[in-house]
């Protein structure tokens, strides 16, 4: 069973970075799909970035230029690179990896960032 942890999340203040980490673990296989999501409270959970098994990213319009995933990291471990951090970017963020046919999603990580 694949189990995924995020971590990183905390209180920033708006302009400022921060990274959160995702690893995978409980297979030997290297998971090349991978996604962030976040979701404020009250709301639905909207996508953010995604790496392809092809290692092909993309990106939210609203992230864009702000937001990335580092290509370099150890096996079955993501990152997602946060600057220029804005208010409505407060949302707990969640890792999916996908892994044959399958998707398992973390319990989330809170992204707080201050006026």
């Amino acid at each position: 069973q694949v189990q995924v942890v995020e971590s990183g999340g905390g209180l920033v203040p708006a302009g400022g970075s921060l990274t959160l980490s995702c690893a995978a673990s409980g297979t030997s296989f290297r998971i090349n799909a991978m996604a962030w999501y976040r979701q404020e409270p009250g709301k639905q959970r909207e996508y953010v970035a995604s790496v392809t098994s092809g290692a092909l990213t993309n990106y939210a319009d609203s992230v864009k230029g702000r937001f990335t995933i580092p290509r370099d990291g150890a096996k079955n471990t993501f990152y997602l690179h946060m600057s220029t951090l804005k208010p409505e970017d407060t949302a707990v963020y969640y890792c999916v990896v996908y892994l044959g046919g399958m998707d398992y999603w973390g319990t989330g990580t809170q992204v707080t960032v201050s006026s």
